[in-house]
């Protein structure tokens, strides 16, 4: 079965992640792009994406931003 995941790159996304994956689950990450103009601040900034595509990375999952 497949699961989207929602991945902010903070410890309990990754970890929920992590065990989906160990309960066999095809896991995919997706990110929300929460923020506007040129502040690099607020929920899921620039800095947490790339934190959420690190941590899919390290899992072997596939990442996706909205």
């Amino acid at each position: 079965m497949r699961v989207l995941a929602a991945l902010s790159g903070g410890v309990d996304s990754s970890v929920a992640a992590a065990m989906l994956l160990d309960q066999g689950h095809d896991v995919v990450a997706v990110t929300m792009k929460l923020w506007g103009g040129a502040q690099d601040s607020g929920c899921c900034s620039v800095g947490d994406v790339e934190d959420a595509r690190r941590v899919a990375q390290q899992l072997g999952i596939a990442h996706h931003v909205f």
